[in-house]
């Protein structure tokens, strides 16, 4: 659980926008995302390969623009 201490004189937006920030950096939400249902260790690896697939497509098709 993220904590953010409101500091003396600092408006609600200000302490939201750094806890949104502080959710953002440390993959809070993406987490929460993940682990609300159960995805079988299969699908991930289905996934994942299909993810390296498209990726080294991408950088055959795109190697001399880097």
């Amino acid at each position: 659980m993220l904590i953010i201490q409101v500091k003396k004189g600092e408006s609600i937006d200000r302490a939201l926008k750094r806890y949104k920030r502080k959710c953002k950096n440390v993959k809070l939400v993406k987490e929460i995302r993940s682990r609300k249902e159960y995805v079988k260790k299969s699908v991930k690896m289905r996934e994942q390969m299909k993810k390296a697939q498209h990726k080294a497509k991408y950088l055959r098709e795109h190697s001399d623009e880097f």
